[in-house]
């Protein structure tokens, strides 16, 4: 198996929250704050092999990336969170299965009553 592909540019869109990676073979894709933030691949969200589901994230936006050696990106949140490195091969996976990872996440949250909104606590009742 290949390594994934570097993108030839990345640009931090701090107006709409995104994340721009473009790729040599013309392709580009617009992660979001949010969606970045909730798949960080940092320990505390990963939770060491038990993942923690990341609730009121809507509005998390990217406050800075730095490169981490050759390899990844260190994502900068503006809810402080900054521990994960997002390594090439995780930014394309995340990139190609954007759609059906949001939509994963959607049902998770559903699931558990949460919400995405920091402003919003779900309360569940059992009948």
């Amino acid at each position: 198996m290949s390594p994934a592909p570097v993108p030839t540019a990345i640009k931090l869109q701090k107006a709409s929250r995104t994340l721009r990676l473009t790729y040599a073979d013309g392709r580009s894709f617009d992660l979001s704050a949010e969606y970045l933030r909730v798949h960080s691949p940092s320990a505390e969200v990963r939770g060491h092999g038990r993942p923690v589901l990341q609730t009121g994230k809507q509005h998390v936006a990217l406050s800075g990336a730095e490169p981490a050696g050759r390899y990844a990106l260190k994502l900068i949140f503006d809810d402080g969170h900054d521990s994960g490195l997002y390594t090439w091969d995780y930014l394309h996976e995340l990139a190609i299965e954007q759609s059906s990872r949001w939509q994963a996440y959607l049902d998770q949250m559903h699931d558990a009553g949460a919400s995405r909104d920091p402003h919003t606590s779900a309360v569940r009742f059992s009948p």
